[in-house]
């Protein structure tokens, strides 16, 4: 069949100058709202007080309204002794009576200042006497002290806001101060954003073989809300040409922004691509040398910005922050993002593909030294959880085709700030760790992991840039797991047992030998520096059955090839092969254990995580209930 769309792939800077030119960006007007609802708005006037605040001079302390010369040289063994006026100033009174020389008035915190007094002394350095007719003043004042003086903190007149301002409680707070009952806000930019596909369902419903739940309509309005603007998720759209005509038709009548989710390829049956073609100017970009992110399409109706946006989940979210976030602020009267960046060693081998700008997420680590490692993400566009665990991105040109590990980086990071981890865990993935993560989090540390393999996780406690390294090789020659590969810098923890096997689906009954036997049958693999990986080349020798480069990174996805059958056999743990429902076969029982580097041994998370292993605790036992056994 021939196609009828074709990509045009353009330069990234070149494709955002072009679609550019066509939109407009200018905020979207002004409108007014109540106090109460103007948290998070965006200025759009100066603010200028119409009142003094505080509008009369007040007190900041209970005491006593003095005139401050009369309190000059009182001491504990000298002090002065004034005569107590027949008032007592509490907040929100008129005072009547003047404090005249040799006086004193009784007031209270927030108490107007009566005439003639210009400092109030503390009632702490005071004493009453002759039934509360005199006062002992034992501390002298200057003039002035414990006072607020009329417009002191804001005048009449005084501009307090400026234009622009996101109103944060400190914002909504001086407003309030100044009797602002209704408040001047640009309008929100409002965004209507349609995903497409006929495999898409809405959370909440079934799921069948082939479909796949619509995280893209979620993860843009929210990322459209996170930018101060209002987000309307019109639903998912089935492949009909017709019926998204009409809701494409309904977004511009009501939207200042269009988002569509899906459908930006060059295949014959993506229609979001010919729909939003009918637009004029219409389409202006269809394709950007990016990975991921290649096939986005930037387009418009007259000055109104319409983007389609990939499918995939990582690249949605990228080209999103990379295109619309900037044009959606600009609409919301927000400044540009200020990104901020770090410098970092890249910790593996990348290898990128010549000709395309790459944004490769990375988790990023301290070392020992206090030198920071990039660790890549590596799960694809189609990720839905590597852009939330990421610590930022690294662009590798276009001309770059390998990164080398140890080569310096820059990392722009995703949030404002370098999030902290209290313990930082590199290696093998097992269901047994998140349970302990878990088990951590629940105690108020924050763990990083991040599941590089065993031999991986062993290399970055070597090189101090993880606090445990989980792993479970086997030294062939001693029989032992894990301790005979220990540097002289790493210590043991123990972790737990497990058993590796071999699984099929539940009416495949041959054994171990049959099915490696079987040239019919195709494998699923593990990836390279996986123990799991170890383990399966140890068992297949020389042989390579059909499937054997089939690299899954975890036991979970083993089990999904043999379940969806993409595959007939693969090797994975016990627990996961039960949750399946899967027919296991016992290989080998192994120990899954933790390298610590011996200078983060006595480290608070470290400490915790030992004590939460000991024996006969209660992470112990839960372990033990879920196939772990110690």
């Amino acid at each position: 069949m021939k196609q009828s769309q074709f990509l045009e792939v353009l330069d990234r800077d070149e494709a955002e100058r072009r679609w550019r030119a066509v939109i407009d960006a200018a905020p979207r007007g002004i409108e007014e709202v109540a106090l109460e609802d103007a948290l998070g708005r965006v200025l759009a006037e100066d603010v200028r007080a119409g009142v003094d605040v505080p509008g009369f001079d007040r007190s900041n302390m209970d005491g006593f309204a003095v005139r401050a010369a009369d309190t000059y040289g009182a001491s504990e063994e000298a002090p002065v002794r004034l005569r107590v006026n027949a008032e007592s100033i509490a907040t929100g009174v008129a005072p009547e009576l003047e404090v005249a020389a040799g006086t004193a008035s009784s007031i209270a915190t927030g108490g107007m200042l009566p005439r003639g007094a210009d400092a109030v002394v503390p009632v702490e350095h005071t004493d009453l006497e002759d039934d509360g007719r005199s006062v002992l003043v034992r501390r002298p004042v200057a003039p002035g002290a414990s006072l607020s003086f009329a417009g002191t903190d804001m005048g009449r007149g005084e501009t307090v806001l400026f234009a622009g301002a996101r109103l944060s409680s400190r914002e909504t707070g001086v407003l309030a101060a100044i009797g602002c009952a209704r408040v001047p806000v640009l309008r929100r930019p409002r965004v209507a954003i349609l995903s497409t596909g006929d495999e898409i369902v809405q959370p909440g419903f079934g799921l069948r073989p082939g479909f796949v739940y619509d995280s893209n309509g979620r993860i843009l309005a929210d990322a459209v809300r996170e930018l101060g603007c209002e987000a309307r998720f019109l639903g998912a759209f089935r492949d009909d040409e017709a019926a998204l005509r009409a809701a494409l038709r309904a977004a511009l009548a009501e939207a200042d922004v269009v988002l569509l989710s899906g459908g930006t390829s060059k295949g014959e049956g993506d229609l979001c691509a010919r729909v939003v073609g009918e637009l004029s100017p219409g389409i202006v970009v269809h394709g950007v040398a990016l990975k991921p992110g290649k096939p986005i399409c930037l387009a418009a109706q007259g000055a109104k910005p319409v983007v389609i946006l990939p499918g995939f989940p990582t690249s949605a979210v990228f080209t999103f922050h990379e295109f619309v976030a900037p044009v959606l602020r600009a609409m919301a009267g927000a400044g540009a993002a200020r990104r901020e960046t770090v410098r970092a060693r890249m910790a593996l081998h990348m290898q990128s593909e010549r000709g395309r700008l790459e944004y490769l997420l990375v988790g990023l680590v301290r070392r020992a030294d206090g030198a920071l490692a990039a660790y890549p993400m590596g799960k694809g566009s189609g990720s839905v959880t590597a852009f939330s665990r990421a610590d930022g991105f690294v662009r590798i040109e276009r001309n770059v085709e390998i990164v080398d590990p140890g080569s310096e980086v820059e990392v722009t990071l995703l949030g404002s700030e370098l999030p902290l981890a209290d313990l930082v865990v590199i290696g093998s993935h097992c269901a047994g760790l998140d349970a302990i993560a878990g088990a951590l989090a629940r105690e108020g540390f924050a763990v990083k992991v991040l599941a590089v393999g065993s031999q991986g996780g062993l290399a970055a406690a070597e090189r101090g840039e993880c606090d445990a390294a989980p792993m479970h090789l086997l030294d062939p020659a001693s029989g032992r797991y894990n301790e005979p590969f220990l540097g002289p810098r790493l210590r043991l923890l123990r972790g737990y047992d497990r058993m590796q096997g071999v699984v099929t689906r539940p009416d495949e009954t041959r054994g171990i030998e049959e099915l490696l036997a079987d040239p019919a049958l195709r494998m699923v693999s593990r990836n390279r520096g996986a123990g799991t990986r170890v383990l399966i080349d140890e068992l297949l020798g020389e042989r390579r059955p059909p499937g054997y480069a089939y690299e899954p990174r975890s036991h979970y996805a083993v089990a999904a090839a043999v379940a969806q059958k993409r595959a007939d056999w693969g090797v994975t743990i016990e627990p996961v092969a039960r949750e399946a429902g899967l027919r296991f076969r016992p290989l080998r029982a192994e120990a899954y254990d933790f390298a610590i580097p011996a200078d983060r041994w006595e480290r608070p998370a470290v400490a915790a995580l030992r004590r939460l292993l000991e024996p006969g605790s209660a992470l112990r036992e839960h372990l033990a209930e879920i196939g772990f056994p110690s």
